[in-house]
């Protein structure tokens, strides 16, 4: 259930930061963060935390910290750090001079582990990582004891100072909390605070061979940075009161409290790092900056635009309870906002020549034609040439026509978008193959925009380009990444429901010449087609190569009208 008020935009997240305020609760300070590890790239589903941290602190005043819980340094890498920075940056949220790291605080995370050893509450355990598995137990079966959980203060004092002077061999040892082994919270069942890793770090590098787990970082590093609303998806809830006893036995001067939202799901993909991750070693896609997968760069590569991202998120609003969103409602935003900013010109993605027999040989004349035809002077307009020879859709050509087929067909006419009605007298074959290779048709020359008989009707409109003045480009139509909706939702290997459709690359597509300046980065619509980008990875001074954005159709908005979104 989404619990947002479309009315007011308000949620269940808002109305309690609302109710702090009110009752001046930390002072009235609103302060969030957002958190990633530096392990891989992110995607729409951190966008959507990405908005709602940033969100929540600038509407009350407040300020959001960006800081990296880089606690696993044979995951992480500087690439990510770097790659997350600059998508958070082209979401539009700046953090200013917050920008944090959980390493900065390795020295103040080694003193609060101390700090619960001279508490009795933590202990140096010898168990390998599979024993550990092995004691926890299962959620019916309560866990065993350590056989070193009886271990002393001073012993585990002295063994944990060895386990940072490098006296001990990676994974022989950790650090664990004395909580609970029979805990119904498997969290909560000696959870390991420290491990051995005797590896550099890519920001401290080897100053430290034993490193704090995520979550025991995770929640001090909150109450070192006194964040007074930390915001996380509901994959942490079962944590909650893990963060809240590591909390309460530390005492910071500052004890931060966690709200959990239900994380984004969007269907025909995944939203686990883990897997995007498995799909990009194995070359299943081309990159973590594939137009096809959620990352923020590959979509930002596909042509989405920020401000679309930021409408689809809140849109979906902040629910308590995990669902599964339509891509539909996020390609209506795209739409939406693309709608009323990019100008619309005529390209042919699978060209078929016509040939217009009574089209005066070697002639060729400039029609005028606006970029937004529904409020001609916002844009200006362009030339588009006409000549004898134009290309058309493949597709808009049928010999024998279904019965409602509106295109061109024998003996049937159809107006060419801003030029003249033409009619089909006959086709040209391949001798070989059969395939028809150019049509034969005429032209109405009365039928010209200003012309004697400019009103006359026909059923289709075509677009098309002229041949001798079109540019050759290469246009990549995108599909759904997956076949199924919930690719993560069946028994079978979720890579078995990969799409072998995802991806149409069309190397020879015919596109009007007013874009043989287009820049990478530039967005347009082509008429019937749908919205496309200049690709700016492999678009170069000889080769424009135009990467489909979303089609035209737009299902959501239909349901929206029907009242069944």
């Amino acid at each position: 259930m989404n619990t947002q008020d479309k009315e007011t935009g308000t949620d269940f997240i808002r109305e309690i930061v609302a109710a702090d305020i009110r009752s001046n609760r930390h002072d009235g300070r609103v302060i969030t963060r957002f958190p990633p590890e530096p392990n891989g790239y992110l995607h729409i589903g951190h966008a959507k935390s990405v908005v709602l941290n940033f969100g929540v602190a600038t509407e009350n005043g407040g300020r959001c910290h960006l800081r990296f819980d880089d606690t696993n340094p044979t995951k992480e890498d500087v690439e990510y750090t770097e790659a997350i920075m600059e998508d958070v940056r082209w979401l539009g949220y700046d953090w200013g001079e917050h920008l944090h790291y959980a390493s900065d605080y390795f020295g103040r995370l080694y003193e609060f582990a101390v700090r619960l050893i001279m508490k009795g509450k933590a202990y140096v355990c010898d168990l390998s990582a599979d024993e550990i598995r092995r004691y926890r137990g299962t959620l019916k079966q309560p866990g065993k004891n350590s056989p070193y959980r009886g271990r002393s203060i001073e012993e585990n004092q002295d063994l944990f100072e060895r386990m940072q002077a490098g006296e001990c061999a990676d994974g022989s040892r950790t650090l664990r909390a004395k909580i609970d082994m029979a805990s119904p919270n498997l969290s909560m069942r000696d959870p390991t605070i420290y491990r051995i890793r005797k590896v550099p770090h890519h920001r401290t590098d080897d100053k430290w061979c034993i490193y704090p787990m995520y979550d025991f970082t995770h929640c001090l590093s909150d109450a070192i940075e006194g964040i007074t609303h930390s915001l996380c998806t509901l994959e942490f809830e079962n944590n909650r009161p893990l963060y809240d006893w590591f909390v309460k036995e530390v005492d910071p001067p500052w004890h931060p409290h966690q709200f959990e939202f239900a994380r984004l799901n969007l269907s025909f993909t995944v939203m686990s790092k883990r897997k995007l991750l498995d799909l990009v070693e194995q070359g299943l896609v081309d990159g973590w900056d594939d137009p096809r997968i959620p990352t923020l760069t590959g979509m930002r590569r596909r042509g989405y635009t920020p401000e679309a991202i930021r409408s689809f998120c809140e849109r979906i609003g902040v629910a308590r309870k995990d669902s599964l969103v339509d891509v539909a409602l996020l390609e209506h935003a795209i739409r939406y906002d693309l709608n009323q900013k990019v100008k619309r010109v005529m390209c042919v993605l699978r060209p078929l020549k016509v040939v217009i027999e009574n089209y005066p040989e070697g002639q060729t004349e400039e029609l005028e034609a606006p970029y937004f035809p529904d409020d001609p002077p916002r844009m200006g307009t362009r030339k588009v040439p006409f000549s004898r020879e134009i290309y058309i859709e493949r597709e808009d050509f049928m010999e024998e026509p279904y019965k409602k087929f509106f295109r061109l067909a024998p003996g049937r006419e159809v107006r060419l978008r801003w030029a003249y009605i033409i009619k089909c007298e006959s086709v040209i074959r391949d001798e070989k193959t059969g395939e028809i290779t150019e049509v034969r048709c005429t032209y109405d020359p009365d039928t010209k925009s200003g012309g004697p008989a400019a009103d006359r009707k026909v059923r289709g409109t075509l677009h098309w380009v002229s041949a001798p003045h079109c540019i050759e480009v290469e246009a990549r139509l995108y599909d759904r990444l997956f076949t199924v909706q919930n690719p993560l939702g069946r028994q079978e290997d979720f890579k078995s429901f990969l799409n072998p459709d995802s991806l149409e690359t069309l190397a020879a597509a015919k596109i009007e010449p007013s874009m043989k300046n287009a820049q990478p980065g530039d967005r347009v619509q082509f008429e019937r087609q749908g919205y496309f980008y200049v690709d700016p990875k492999d678009s170069t001074g000889q080769k424009i190569v135009f990467n489909r954005i979303v089609p035209l159709r737009d299902r959501w908005a239909k349901l929206v009208k029907a009242g069944r979104a």
